[in-house]
């Protein structure tokens, strides 16, 4: 994917999108901005099939909106890998999203995660989601507003 970066510092760093463009990216955005969300969560499955390397500590990444615009560079502080069930509360206030428990916050990314659009990008809708599952759990910062 290429987008366009006027910083020539970030033009060969690669793209991190979070979840699908609509409503719920740009929520997401908004909340790396104004520095609500420093965290957040994947299924360690998604890196598996996308044959992609895990992300690690001290790697950037741009930040692209729904519509394919960078909107700033974000620098991963911290990977975990944890089974589902192990997703403390600290984890969750810090995705931002507003979530006031655990529980809220896993049937929401359950619900996610077993949705059309991301059953399709995995092309896997019989995959396991219980307290095994192994998530990443990856914090960053906001290193540039583009």
């Amino acid at each position: 994917m290429s987008v366009t970066i006027s910083n020539d510092n970030f033009s060969e760093l690669p793209i991190s999108e979070f979840v699908f463009p609509g409503p719920l990216r740009d929520r997401l955005i908004s909340a790396i901005l104004d520095g609500r969300k420093v965290t957040t969560t994947s299924l360690a499955l998604e890196y598996e099939i996308e044959r992609e390397p895990l992300p690690s500590e001290g790697q950037r990444s741009v930040v692209v909106d729904s519509n394919n615009q960078p909107v700033c560079v974000i620098e991963t502080a911290e990977v975990l890998i944890v089974p589902l069930g192990e997703v403390g509360y600290e984890h969750v206030v810090d995705e931002g999203e507003g979530y006031a428990t655990v529980s809220d916050w896993r049937a929401a990314h359950e619900n996610f995660w077993r949705s059309k659009e991301m059953t399709a990008s995995l092309g896997d809708s019989t995959f396991i989601l219980d307290d095994a599952t192994l998530v990443v759990l990856e914090r960053f910062r906001v290193i540039e507003r583009l």
